[in-house]
């Protein structure tokens, strides 16, 4: 549903605080599901809203590497935090979707295929990282030859609200990676939130047919001069917090010619393989499937499961499993998204939020390993793609 919009200030418009959940009724009366932050169990995570009341208000959220903090703010923000482990990935491709179901019938069986009528969803606050993570799971899943047509569908019913992030993460590092802290394209509304000097406001842009429509109908007024340099004073915030970088340059051709580097085995020490980093990542897309038979005998169902290149079975094949220790594991998932991801899809499949560092319970960070390959580099040729085993039951370093 959403056009790609340049920002544009003259397009900008305010929305006071106290009128937000008019843009949450509009939606709603649009027949929209409102997906959004709220805080459960602990965290900020994504869910369904019933109204702004739901919001994180005056919540905000302290990360490093393997800690995740929730405390309170000195002001009534509703989007003042970075991300939390769930990513609109769960929406867009669910943990767990069943493809078909059959039952016996006689001497035979029948099979029930599974509706694809998804619901009408409103994502609200969806940060530039996560608006580049959504773009890259439609190259690899929706604009494609053959799509998937649950995700298609799913897809195709999507209201975007996207916020320009004020505040940054201590593992944030969106800036290295081109993806924010500003959304510039793909949604149907941008917020920018300003809560300065005792005011508390939203600017607003559309950015699609639909989101003019919406806006149209909301109680704004042209932003002044200094609202809208607050706004960008916000934004700018979000720039100098970012707790991360990462050095990009020349990055598929570092880790192309370092495929033997002695760094693998320095995080393969460190590495549970537990695949924490792939369940919280907003784009990586791997499944499994799995057949099911019910106690009887009378009814199966096929369903598909996420899965993660860090187990075991991932990558198994006739004889055993081809990254069968941490050191290929580790090394095929970052890898592939700083490198063969670009061969793919033409652009990183790392969008910079944080969320693997966070979350990993041994804090591997991603952009320290990166930094530690580049500061070795021995700028020698290329080793991709590698020399695959010959013996029998050998396994890939």
């Amino acid at each position: 549903m959403t056009a790609e919009s340049p920002t544009s200030e003259s397009r900008l418009r305010l929305l006071e605080r106290e009128r937000f959940d008019d843009l949450l009724r509009a939606l709603a009366a649009r027949g929209y599901r409102l997906l959004g932050p709220t805080v459960r169990d602990g965290a900020i995570v994504y869910d369904e809203l019933d109204s702004g009341a739901d919001l994180p208000e005056g919540w905000t959220d302290d990360q490093e590497g393997g800690t995740y903090r929730l405390r309170r703010r000195e002001d009534q923000g509703l989007f003042g935090y970075a991300v939390g482990p769930r990513s609109w990935k769960q929406f867009l491709w669910p943990p767990r979707v069943r493809l078909w179901r059959a039952r016996a019938e006689g001497d035979g069986f029948e099979v029930e295929p599974e509706p694809s009528a998804p619901s009408k969803d409103a994502y609200i606050g969806v940060r530039s990282c996560d608006l580049h993570a959504i773009a890259s799971l439609d190259s690899a899943l929706r604009d494609i030859p053959q799509p998937d047509a649950d995700y298609a569908a799913r897809r195709a019913n999507v209201f975007i609200v996207a916020l320009n992030c004020w505040q940054a993460g201590g593992t944030c590092f969106c800036v290295s990676m081109g993806t924010g802290p500003r959304a510039t394209s793909s949604f149907d509304v941008a917020l920018t939130e300003v809560v300065e000097d005792g005011r508390h406001y939203f600017l607003v842009e559309p950015g699609s047919d639909a989101g003019t429509e919406v806006v149209a109908e909301l109680p704004l007024r042209d932003a002044e001069s200094d609202e809208l340099a607050a706004g960008e004073r916000a934004i700018e915030q979000a720039v100098a917090g970012q707790g991360r970088t990462m050095d990009t340059t020349d990055l598929r051709d570092l880790l192309y010619r370092n495929y033997e580097h002695p760094r693998w085995d320095d995080v393969a020490d460190r590495c549970l393989t537990c695949g924490n980093c792939t369940m919280v990542c907003p784009t990586c897309f791997c499944t499994t499937v799995e057949d099911v038979t019910d106690l009887t005998g009378t009814s199966s169902e096929r369903v598909r499961e996420w899965d993660s290149c860090f187990t075991m079975d991932f990558s198994y094949v006739h004889g055993g499993s081809v990254r069968s220790t941490p050191r290929s594991r580790y090394r095929q998932w970052m890898t592939h998204k700083l490198a063969t991801w670009g061969d793919q899809f033409d652009t990183f499949g790392c969008v910079g939020c944080g969320r693997c560092i966070t979350w990993c319970p041994v804090a591997i960070d991603i952009t320290e390993e990166v930094a530690a390959i580049r500061a070795t580099d021995s700028g020698g040729p290329e080793v991709w793609p590698p020399a695959r085993p010959t013996g029998a039951g050998e396994e890939e370093r």
